[in-house]
């Protein structure tokens, strides 16, 4: 459950920089995407090590957290039309459905710069 919070915090920058909720979920998403997968990955290892435990009901229980993450991490967040049409819900949308608010721009912004209600992110180096 780590890598929700991952996503949450990414899906709050996205909001509080653009004020689209829309946009805020399809790029929290997007952004964070491969440390989702590579979370999922590391724990489906994990436990499929565990499976070759000698004892069976290590191994039940290790291949069915094995198999629930790698169904969370492929069917549930990213659900693809086939199996959409055999469950008879829409599949996860493949275009852009949020529209930017005038003036901004999507992708990395640089941070910006300290006003004077506002203290600086960093502080200052000085040599």
């Amino acid at each position: 459950m780590h890598y929700e919070a991952f996503i949450l915090a990414r899906m709050r920058e996205e909001y509080d920089r653009t004020g689209s909720t829309a946009y805020a979920v399809e790029h929290g998403l997007g952004r964070t995407g491969r440390l989702v997968t590579s979370a999922a990955l590391i724990l489906f290892f994990a436990f499929a090590a565990l499976a070759s435990a000698p004892g069976t009901d290590i191994k039940v229980l290790a291949t069915a957290l094995g198999d629930g993450i790698l169904l969370d991490a492929t069917v549930v967040r990213w659900l693809p039309a086939g199996i959409a049409r055999l469950l008879r819900v829409e599949p996860s949308p493949l275009v852009p459905d949020a529209v930017l608010p005038a003036g901004y721009e999507a992708g990395p912004q640089p941070p910006a710069q300290p006003t004077a209600d506002h203290e600086p992110l960093l502080p200052e180096v000085r040599p």
